[in-house]
């Protein structure tokens, strides 16, 4: 019974987080806390010369929550600090409707030696 319990609640735990798929074709040293990310949404430019290093895709998993734009771009943003990229570049937005309540995203992950506080971005608002 314990058993049959434990894996249900497991289910249900994992159920409510957004699939993500990642690819990486190269990694680089992961960034601390204190180091920048860039947000760029889909009409603002990668910067010259930054490298792209993979990409993501935030997908429903059916029962998903904390799925807004926001949130998962939190979340890229985790990915990208253990990947090494200071870039995450916004490539395709679904917006919620009537089958699915959240963003489905695709993002692209680039690393910069440019200080990437000085280029236009995206501004993560506080829900």
């Amino acid at each position: 019974m314990k058993k049959a319990l434990l894996a249900l609640f497991s289910l249900l735990l994992f159920s409510c987080s957004p699939k993500i798929t990642t690819s990486f074709e190269t990694t680089a040293k992961a960034l601390t806390i204190e180091d920048k990310v860039a947000f760029l949404d889909l009409h603002h430019a990668v910067p010259e010369g930054a490298k792209k290093i993979g990409n993501a895709h935030f997908q429903d998993s059916g029962f998903s929550t904390d799925c807004d734009f926001n949130s998962n771009l939190i979340k890229a943003r985790k990915i990208a600090r253990e990947k090494g990229a200071n870039i995450v570049k916004v490539t395709e937005k679904k917006t919620p409707d009537l089958w699915s309540s959240c963003y489905r995203i695709k993002v692209d992950f680039y690393f910069s030696e440019k200080d990437v506080t000085k280029i236009p971005q995206y501004q993560l608002q506080i829900n």
